[in-house]
Formats: structure tokens, C-alpha cells, sequence
């Protein structure tokens, strides 16, 4: 027959189990759950100023991403166009836009991550930067993933914009 002492052992060896799993668990559901949308500007950028784009078409995407940022900004009223690096023009733009999607397999093929970066034209320094990452159970289309990056770089520049007039 076991002692008192021991009873109390395994009991208090049960709720530590029972707790951890249950913390465990709360961590494995809320990872499936994690999104994040930000946007960063260098300082001193004047988004306002740009309006012509160049967005540079990466060579291993083909899903058309760089169209659907094009489309993006020509739906806002400025002018964009889309194409290779190597056909770049050259001083016809003020900014040209270069992207990293990142696609992930569960069940089905989706868009986990997508980092839009608006560059000079002139020396390809970087004026904005904008992310937006989602895992499966907060998954997007593409469409609003390019939408809520595009969007947060420029609300961001019109609050900076805003911060900078008196």
C-alpha cells in the first residue's frame, strides 16, 4: 500500500504534466495563427514625390507577382510598369521596385511571405520597405498580400509626410 507521501508525489507530478501540456499545446495552436504586416521608411523619404515605377520581375518567380504589384499601383493613379532587370529604364522612373516572396507547401501551395522594397532609381538605395507574413491558418491571396504591403508603405509615407509639414 502506498504512503501517504507518495500519493502526494505522483499527483503533484500530474499537474505539472497536465499544465505543460496544456502550455504546449496553446503554443503549437498559436504558432499555426501568427501573421505580421509592417512597413519602414528611410529617413527623410517623401513617398508623395514617386510617381513612376519600375517594378523588376525576379527570375525565379512565376506566379506573376511583380504584375500584381504593378496592377497595384496603377489602380492608385500612378504610372508602373513591369519587366526584367536587364530592361530596366534607366531615368524614365523614380523608383524601382524589387520583391522576395517566399511560397509554402500545407496542403496546398500559398504565399507565406512577401517583402516589397521601393529603391531609388538613381542608385538603388532603399526608400521604403514593406513585409507581410502569414502563416497557413492566416493565410492570403496574393492579391492582398501585395495589397496590405503596398498598402502600409504608403499609409506610412503619408504619415510621415504628415509628421513633417507643421
Amino acid at each position: 500500500m502506498p504512503g501517504v507521501f507518495e500519493l502526494k508525489r505522483k499527483n503533484k507530478y500530474r499537474d505539472y504534466m497536465t499544465r505543460f501540456t496544456l502550455v504546449l499545446a496553446a503554443l503549437l495552436f498559436a504558432t499555426g495563427c501568427i501573421n505580421r504586416a509592417t512597413a519602414t521608411l528611410s529617413p527623410g523619404a517623401d513617398l508623395s514625390k514617386l510617381k513612376t515605377f519600375y517594378v523588376v520581375h525576379q527570375p525565379r518567380d512565376t506566379r506573376g507577382i511583380h504584375i500584381l504589384i504593378r496592377d497595384r499601383l496603377t489602380k492608385e493613379g500612378l504610372t508602373a510598369t513591369a519587366g526584367p532587370e536587364a530592361s530596366r529604364p534607366s531615368n524614365s522612373v523614380d523608383s524601382v521596385i524589387t520583391y522576395v516572396d517566399r511560397w509554402m507547401w500545407d496542403i496546398t501551395l500559398y504565399l507565406l511571405e512577401l517583402t516589397v522594397t521601393l529603391r531609388d532609381a538613381t542608385n538603388s538605395f532603399p526608400i521604403a520597405l514593406g513585409n507581410s507574413y502569414h502563416t497557413s491558418l492566416t493565410r492570403k491571396s496574393p492579391e492582398e498580400m501585395v495589397d496590405e504591403v503596398m498598402s502600409n508603405i504608403f499609409n506610412a509615407g503619408k504619415q510621415t509626410t504628415a509628421r513633417a509639414v507643421p
